[in-house]
């Protein structure tokens, strides 16, 4: 946890970062640099854009990728996602137009230093999002992708997908996606 003399408040995170060269998270009082990204990670961020972009069409839904900041009430976040899907008029945190509130979808690709902090505490404070349905992890080092799906009751299920020839069914905007269209082109490294 960080000290009180370096947290910084939500606005104060939000004027340096409208400012800065490059992008960081706010995490509770503290900021976060966003780390590079590898070939395989921006692939992979590629094809989900291309793929569920088009499948969504000239519906009320929109694809966006990693250049659109999201600001989760409650949970004291500003990140990044890797793609993020809304439907309907976008909710905005405030005049400035660049914080979304209501995705209903969230994906996120995990890197080694990521990975558990995607799982974790990021996707605890994702569930404090009401419009929030289904929330992906890629990893981008073997074929696995795990689907949260929100339930009725407002618990959570998971899914997890191995195959290249499966079919990952994302309900909540009517687009289903093979396995295989969300690794194309990526190499995966030898261990």
């Amino acid at each position: 946890m960080p000290s009180a003399a370096t947290r910084v408040t939500p606005e104060e995170y939000l004027e340096r970062e409208r400012q800065a060269e490059t992008r960081s998270e706010y995490r509770h009082g503290e900021i976060v640099a966003m780390a590079g990204s590898s070939p395989a990670h921006a692939r992979i961020v590629m094809n989900l854009v291309i793929k569920i972009g088009s499948k969504l069409g000239d519906g009320p839904c929109e694809v966006f990728s990693t250049d659109l900041r999201l600001g989760v009430r409650g949970a004291n976040l500003y990140t990044y996602p890797d793609v993020m899907v809304t439907c309907g008029e976008l909710e905005l945190a405030d005049d400035r137009q660049d914080i979304v509130l209501n995705p209903v979808v969230l994906i996120e690709v995990l890197s080694k230093s990521t990975q558990d902090y995607d799982r974790g505490e990021k996707f605890t404070s994702y569930r404090n999002i009401p419009t929030l349905i289904e929330y992906l992890t890629v990893a981008q080092d073997k074929v696995h992708i795990e689907r949260h799906t929100r339930q009725p009751d407002r618990h959570w299920s998971l899914s997890e997908f191995t195959d290249p020839d499966a079919v990952i069914t994302l309900s909540s905007i009517h687009v289903e996606l093979r396995v295989a269209e969300v690794y194309k082109k990526v190499d995966f490294a030898p261990d």
